[in-house]
């Protein structure tokens, strides 16, 4: 695949009508049989989610903090891939993994000291690149880290509304 002829014309057109480069992305959760239980719905699948079993949920299905986990080493797997194969870079592996720790005690409302949610987030990047040289490599992660969308909303996160009908 040659990853610059398919962006080529996306680009041409985001900098000729720069309105055309805005995206709205959706996800809808729907409970399922349990109160500890939803499906979630992106508009091209539907994935199980449950609570973690910290919390009272089985163990055997994604809980939300793994999908966001998951979310993040989805997005800075593939721009990497997209930045090396656009680097000219010949990576004949690259893989990606996240590991995030949290404290339950601050979702299960036992310690008002701990905060509710992740505390650390690690992002591994093993990359078998041999041709490359060390600025070479140093300019993928530069550019993986800065257009890794998901990253990049975790380190200066949106404002979020909330709606309640």
């Amino acid at each position: 695949m040659d990853l610059r002829s398919v962006q080529r014309p996306l680009k041409k057109r985001y900098r000729e009508e720069p309105g055309s480069s805005k995206v709205t992305l959706s996800a809808r959760a729907s409970r399922q049989e349990t109160p500890v239980s939803c499906s979630v719905d992106i508009g091209r699948a539907v994935y199980a989610a449950e609570a973690h079993a910290g919390v009272g949920g089985s163990g055997q299905t994604a809980c939300s903090g793994d999908l966001l986990l998951g979310a993040l080493a989805a997005c800075a797997q593939l721009t990497c891939q997209m930045v090396a194969e656009n680097m000219g870079l010949d990576a004949r592996r690259i893989e990606v993994g996240v590991e995030g720790d949290l404290d339950l005690a601050g979702t299960m409302g036992i310690s008002e000291e701990v905060s509710v949610g992740f505390e650390r987030i690690r992002v591994g990047f093993e990359v078998d690149a041999p041709g490359a040289t060390e600025e070479e490599l140093a300019a993928l992660r530069e550019k993986t880290e800065r257009y890794c969308v998901v990253m990049q909303t975790l380190l200066d996160p949106p404002r979020i509304e909330t709606r309640w009908g």
